[in-house]
Order: structure tokens, then C-alpha cells, then sequence
């Protein structure tokens, strides 16, 4: 897979007609690795926008109807209804790191946990569609969203292993991994998100949509939620810089992974001196290798197209530094640090920091956030059936409608 905006738009022509009814008939199957042209694949680029949520849907309805396209437009409505939630509840990303650590110890400090845990990871639990969908992760960092369902359903049912050591298995190694839609869907299948609604992998249903390939056996007939505290209710989201802020400020623009498309956010009339695109966060993000040499090569891509659309000089960094920021900033008498608002993450957190950095070097920091997160995120208060009737609504406040 090639983190290039152009392999990602080649993608997207590639799909858009079977976006429609094709799609809603046959989304759901799992024909297996070598046959995906039941669903788009797409969700590597999207992750990290090097395509946007906007420009997939508005494709999607220049070939389809919303009404035929209509499972397609939800599906990727999905991660940023994901995105939303988590935004306006961020204790539930740190709550989810330290009971991570926890269980860590827990695995490390229990032979037969240890063990139990090192054999799915490894896919040797002689559970043959749990071992597939492993390897299959690990190899080329991607599963077909039912799968993942199955996969930690079984892991916290039927393994009876921590979910969070599950997510943080995924988190590890899928190329589109992030702590909104990743951790919230293992949330969701434990019975945490949705308080007592879980979601039981079953054989049959394994069987019909792998079109036969898998039938397991030995599979947990019940999933009683897991114990945890409710979920806290939202709060407002931070506020933002607009365009209109930066006027006749000289600044320089900073990219990073979680919003490789900056030249569709940041206006071509602000008075851009150079820009910085950085690689890694804090040595944990990108969260694995495969992910970590995707983003690698998307900060490349994205350096390139940002040099050639804003004519300005667009250096990388290998990792984040603040230090860097701000000398680079001085060196071009950049007063202020133009950067795409980053949801809660890494990322966010390593903004906090240079914040400071740069507040302390007289330098000021605006995060630009799109209209189509502004317009979504402040209706992921609930579930996702109350999203699911705004995005008619969101699509009219974008212009799609």
C-alpha cells in the first residue's frame, strides 16, 4: 500500500461504483484477503486524510444517490461520529491507557494468562478463524471490519482475555488504527459503550458471511458485558483558531499524520514562511511498524504537495521536537504555528506540550479545525442512531447536499 494522495484518489475512482447497492448487499462478507472488492479498503488514507471524509462521500454522491449509497456514507460517517465522541470525552483515552499498563503487569504476573495471551496474539489457539484473522493482521495490517468484530468478540468471550489488551493488539499493528474508532469499538463489542449491549461472534454467522471458509467451534454462547464505569457525560469541544485570526501574521505550517491533506484546510492567502511535517510522536505514535513506515512515506508525499501548492520550503522531521519548531520558526521570523487541529491522541497531547514551547519563545500556536468535524463532532453526544439522522444535515452544511 503506497501513502500517496494520488494512490489514494486512484483508490477512490476504483470503488465509487460499487458504492451503491453492491456495496450495501455485500459489505458485510469476508471473502478473505485476496478478494476485497466488496468494500472499499480505503480506511488507511482516510485515517490519516490523505483523503478526507468530504471528498469520499462527495465522490460517492457524484456517482450514487445518498439513498443507494446511503450504508457506504454511514460507514464512513462511523469513524468520525467515533472521533466526535471521544473528543468531548478524553478521560476515556487516558482511562484507557492506564488500564492497558494495568493489565500488562496483570498478563506479565500469571503464567497461564501469559500464555493464553501470547497464543492469540500469535494466532495458535487452534480456534482456526481467530488464528487466521491474527495473521492476517499482523502480515499486512488491515482486517475487514466483521472480522474485527468477530476477532474481539472472541478474544474477550471466548479467550476471556482483558479487552484492552486486545485493542492495544490492534492498535499495534492495523495501518488505520486510532484511539477514537479503535478503542471505542472494542468498547462497544465488551459491552461498555453501549451499557449491557455486546456483541457474541457465532459460528453460523462466521460461516455465512467467510462464505464457508470458517466455522469455529468451542465459541463463548453467552457475552455478559464487562465490568466498567459508564462513560462520562460529554463535554464542550475546545475552542479553535479560524483563518480569519491569522491575518497579516507570518507563519510557519506544521503538519503531522493525522491531517496529511492540509492544503484543502489552510487558505492559500495566509502568509505562509515555511513548513515543518513531522514523521513520529513521543517514540508510541505512529502505535506500530507497518503504520509507523505508512505515515513515513504520507508525510513525505504530503511535504511534497505542500512545497509545490503553498511555494514555500516544506522540510520533515523524523520525530517531534519542540525545540526544532521553534528555532525553524525563528529562522524564518515565523511568528505563529499553523497546524491542523489533531483529535484526542498522541498527536493532541504533543501539541499541548509545544504550546508551551512556543509560548515561552513569544511564538503563538493555531490549530485550524474543518467545518466537517465542526459541523459532525458536536452531534456524537449520544449514540450513533441520533448521528446517523444529522448527516443529511451535515452533508447540506458542507456544501454536498
Amino acid at each position: 500500500m503506497l501513502a500517496h494522495r494520488q494512490e489514494a484518489l486512484a483508490r477512490l475512482a476504483d470503488f465509487v461504483p460499487r458504492a451503491g447497492r453492491d456495496y450495501a448487499s455485500d459489505r458485510n462478507h469476508d471473502f478473505g484477503p485476496d478478494a476485497r472488492d466488496n468494500v472499499s479498503v480505503l480506511s488507511p488514507w482516510i485515517r490519516y486524510r490523505l483523503l478526507t471524509e468530504q471528498e469520499v462521500v462527495a465522490a460517492t454522491l457524484e456517482r450514487h444517490s445518498l439513498t443507494t449509497a446511503e450504508k457506504f456514507v454511514q460507514e464512513v460517517c462511523w469513524r468520525t461520529y467515533w472521533k466526535g465522541w471521544l473528543e468531548m470525552r478524553p478521560g476515556v483515552w487516558r482511562e484507557f491507557l492506564a488500564a492497558v499498563a494495568e493489565d500488562r503487569a496483570r498478563v506479565d504476573a500469571n503464567a497461564g494468562l501469559r500464555k493464553a495471551f501470547s497464543e492469540a496474539e500469535n494466532g495458535h489457539t487452534g480456534l482456526d478463524a481467530f488464528d487466521a484473522w491474527a495473521q492476517e493482521l499482523v502480515e499486512t495490517g488491515y482486517l475487514h471490519n466483521h472480522a474485527r468484530m468477530w476477532f474481539a468478540s472472541i478474544w474477550i468471550f471466548t479467550l476471556k482475555l482483558p479487552w484492552t489488551l486486545g485493542a492495544d493488539f490492534f492498535q499495534r499493528h492495523l495501518l488505520d488504527a486510532d484511539p477514537a474508532s479503535n478503542t471505542l469499538s472494542w468498547r462497544w463489542v465488551a459491552g461498555i459503550q453501549t451499557q449491557g449491549k455486546t456483541y457474541l461472534a457465532r459460528p453460523d454467522n462466521v460461516a455465512k458471511f467467510t462464505g464457508g471458509r470458517f466455522r469455529p467451534t468451542a465459541l463463548a454462547l453467552d457475552a455478559p458485558p464487562v465490568a466498567w464505569p459508564p462513560p462520562p457525560r460529554p463535554t464542550a469541544l475546545p475552542d479553535v483558531a479560524r483563518p480569519s485570526d491569522l491575518t497579516g501574521r507570518r507563519s510557519l505550517l506544521l503538519v503531522h499524520p493525522e491531517d496529511l491533506h492540509p492544503e484543502s484546510l489552510v487558505p492559500r492567502s495566509l502568509p505562509l514562511a515555511s513548513a515543518l511535517a513531522v514523521k513520529a510522536f513521543d517514540g508510541t505514535w505512529p502505535f506500530g511498524e507497518k503504520a509507523n513506515a505508512f505515515v513515513a512515506a504520507g508525510i513525505d508525499d504530503a511535504a511534497s504537495r505542500v512545497q509545490d501548492h503553498f511555494e514555500i520550503e516544506a522540510k520533515t522531521l523524523d520525530r517531534f521536537a519542540p525545540d526544532s519548531i521553534v528555532e525553524a520558526c525563528r529562522a524564518v521570523e515565523a511568528d505563529t504555528v499553523v497546524t491542523p487541529y489533531a483529535p484526542v491522541g498522541p498527536v493532541a497531547d504533543a501539541l499541548e506540550s509545544l504550546e508551551g514551547a512556543l509560548r515561552e519563545a513569544g511564538l503563538g500556536l493555531a490549530r485550524l479545525r474543518r467545518d466537517w468535524d465542526e459541523l459532525a463532532w458536536i452531534h456524537a453526544t449520544k449514540g450513533f442512531f441520533p448521528f446517523k439522522k444529522q448527516i443529511p444535515a451535515l452533508l447540506e452544511g458542507v456544501g454536498l447536499r
